[in-house]
């Protein structure tokens, strides 16, 4: 039996993660670009926010990485459709596995510390260790990472496919970027509108294929994994996980 044909996040979410676009020009702007810089996105999805740090540093250049083809073939229509294919290279591949050409003066690791694989609960410091080996000295880092804003309780780790210590507070968090040598330029973290938005987004495209295809032998399947998200969402992290964003000084 085939697999049938979701919607891609794209078509209903701007930026894949909590992001609104007052908080994304903000977080562009703490990185404060050189002329000339070069940007590296790790799991950029359809690198829309690096596409947006292009727009704001005219002579930047940018390079994505991500497992999505489907993602990265619309990034790569945007670039274009937006005249920032001779600025951006995307590529489909495993960051883990990939060998950019740095060093770079930035590199946006954005809810996607997985990407360096290894166990969960060393996903972040996998994600610094890696991120500093990819800046030039002085360089940034970008990292939009998850925290626990408030103690989850056990009905909510129960409902939720996040071991308790995958994340700490987000004091715990900045922590842990310094003792991995960076400084703290900025924290922020995503507002509960933000992900809602971002949840909604996900939810909407099953919901769609759903109405559409009543009758498909796949709606059991399609229907069981919107109500588990949803399970994930409302008895879980809601409003107990958090997502910060740091700007982040290497050494």
């Amino acid at each position: 039996m085939t697999t049938p044909e979701i919607a891609p996040p794209h078509e209903d979410l701007t930026f894949h993660g909590p992001l609104s676009e007052e908080r994304a020009a903000r977080l562009i702007r703490s990185l404060d670009l050189p002329d000339d810089a070069r940007v590296f996105d790790a799991g950029c999805g359809w690198a829309e926010f690096l596409l947006r740090v292009l727009e704001a540093n005219p002579t930047a250049t940018g390079t994505g990485v991500d497992l999505d083809a489907a993602a990265i073939a619309h990034g790569q229509a945007n670039a274009t459709a937006r005249g920032l294919a001779a600025r951006v290279t995307l590529h489909v591949g495993d960051v883990a596995q990939y060998r950019p050409d740095g060093p770079f003066d930035a590199v946006v690791v954005n809810g996607a510390s997985q990407v360096w694989g290894g166990d969960p609960l060393q996903h972040t410091a996998n994600a610094l260790t890696a991120a500093r080996g990819l800046l030039r000295p002085g360089g940034k880092l970008l990292l939009g990472e998850g925290f626990w804003e408030r103690e989850p309780t056990d009905e909510q780790l129960a409902a939720m496919p996040i071991p308790r210590n995958q994340y700490s507070s987000l004091a715990d968090l900045v922590d842990l970027a310094h003792i991995h040598g960076y400084r703290m330029l900025g924290v922020e973290q995503a507002n509960l509108d933000e992900w809602d938005v971002f949840e909604n987004g996900h939810g909407l495209a099953w919901e769609r294929w759903l109405r559409a295809n009543p009758d498909s032998p796949h709606a059991d399947g399609v229907r069981a994994k919107a109500d588990t998200h949803r399970t994930y969402r409302l008895h879980g992290w809601r409003g107990t996980l958090g997502l910060a964003y740091l700007t982040l000084q290497a050494p």
